[in-house]
């Protein structure tokens, strides 16, 4: 058993509940956790082995493209597509994390961690 942890995916997107959020759009890091068993794959330096780091990245890409209102919904499509796509893995921690989010006061991000 092993973990992969794909880091910092950095987007540009149009989440939010106030109609600026969806229409200006903001900042948004997505971090993905990936427990599994890549045994193999480190036996055989052979791809089709493990998870695919890139295919992961693009998960969250396609995800973070659809506007939601919350953050929480975002981190549950992202966890559920990636399940979608590597059935074997045993769990998936996505962190979402909006930057600068508009709020009363100094507040560097807010985020949500979705497992499963």
């Amino acid at each position: 058993m092993g973990i992969i942890n794909v880091n910092g995916i950095r987007v540009y997107a149009y989440h939010g509940c106030l109609p600026e959020e969806t229409k200006i759009g903001g900042e948004y890091v997505v971090d993905v956790s990936i427990e599994t068993d890549f045994s193999k794959a480190a036996e055989s330096d052979d791809l089709s082995e493990t998870v695919d780091y890139c295919t992961v990245n693009e998960i969250v890409r396609t995800e973070m493209t659809l506007p939601s209102k919350l953050i929480e919904h975002v981190a549950k499509r992202i966890a559920d597509h990636l399940r979608k796509k590597f059935p074997a893995v045993k769990l998936f921690r996505v962190t979402v994390t909006k930057i600068n989010p508009p709020m009363n006061g100094a507040v560097d991000s807010v985020s949500v961690v979705v497992e499963g």
